[in-house]
């Protein structure tokens, strides 16, 4: 078998593994990246997954780690590889299984076209790899086992949510009973505040609705040609949402709530990601982008960009 027979394949297995994850989930009405809100977690807040430097991973594998942690009870955020594990001085506990996350990169081929001149094509690739919690790992130092915490008490980071939309920029009107972006006039239109069960849910929302807000033309050019209501397309942007809205509630200490007039969205993105194992992954580094948009929209962002 040759190298780029094996990539072939190994990259299919990847789509496939994390594709049957996320449908077996679906299917029974439960949505993997919703999974941290609606147990009891042991630490009390969801943290985005950390690699054992403290970089936080980023798109499907943040949603691959989160089930991982919800399904097996780690309360601890930091994951990393067998290898990793040693070179600390650590190692995993027999028995141990450990978890999937995927790398996906380009490498350049020279090759020569029709003209016999010699030009560079970019080949995508993905794999994956293992990495192990820290709760599976002995003999770590003890910062890796520490226990996430609330930073700062819930009406601080409810305020710190309201600046995080004002920063944004964008043009939120208040009133009705729905909650929508409407592209033709590019505003965000809301219920009103007191229309909600409480304010995670409005805040929630409010987030969903900001991330499709960054599909506009002039923003990210998001358009997966959705012409009507509960269509592929119409499916594949409120996935985006959902996604976005996830991370970033994380982010902003959050705890969101499954909108109901989603629900109707479920038997969709079963078929969408049945017909295509690749949507899964498409639909997360759509939402990462959103959220990376909103959050180069805050001051802090633009004044490190500015000191760059």
């Amino acid at each position: 078998m040759s190298n780029t027979e094996r990539t072939a394949i190994d990259r299919k297995d990847v789509y496939t593994r994390v594709t049957e994850r996320i449908i077996s989930d679906l299917e029974q009405g439960v949505r993997t990246w919703m999974k941290p809100w609606h147990v009891k977690h042991t630490a009390g807040k969801i943290n985005i997954p950390l690699r054992h430097n403290g970089t936080p991973y980023r798109g499907m594998n943040i949603l691959l780690l989160w089930g991982e942690a919800i399904e097996k009870g780690y309360a601890t955020p930091i994951w990393m590889t067998f290898k990793q594990a040693k070179e600390l001085g650590a190692n995993v506990r027999k028995g141990e299984h450990g978890s999937l996350v995927v790398y996906a990169n380009t490498v350049t081929k020279t090759e020569t076209n029709g003209q016999g001149e010699d030009v560079e094509r970019e080949i995508p690739f993905m794999k994956g790899y293992t990495v192990f919690n820290c709760e599976q790992i002995e003999g770590l130092p003890e910062m890796y086992y520490a226990q996430p915490v609330n930073p700062l008490p819930m009406q601080e980071r409810i305020e710190a949510v309201d600046g995080y939309l004002k920063n944004t920029g964008a043009t939120i009107h208040y009133g009705g009973n729905s909650a929508h972006y409407s592209p033709s006039r590019d505003i965000i239109q809301m219920p009103p505040f007191e229309a909600f069960k409480d304010k995670e849910s409005f805040y929630g929302t409010a987030l969903h609705e900001s991330c499709h807000w960054t599909k506009a033309e002039h923003r990210l050019n998001r358009d997966f040609s959705g012409k009507r209501f509960g269509d592929h397309g119409y499916a594949r942007e409120e996935l985006v949402a959902e996604l976005g809205a996830a991370f970033l509630c994380a982010d902003l200490g959050i705890t969101p709530e499954v909108r109901e007039d989603h629900a109707a969205y479920l038997g969709h993105w079963l078929t969408i990601l049945k017909e295509d194992e690749r949507a899964i992954f498409s639909a997360a580094a759509h939402a990462q982008s959103a959220a990376d948009y909103l959050n180069n929209l805050q001051p802090k962002a633009q004044e490190s960009s500015a000191a760059a």
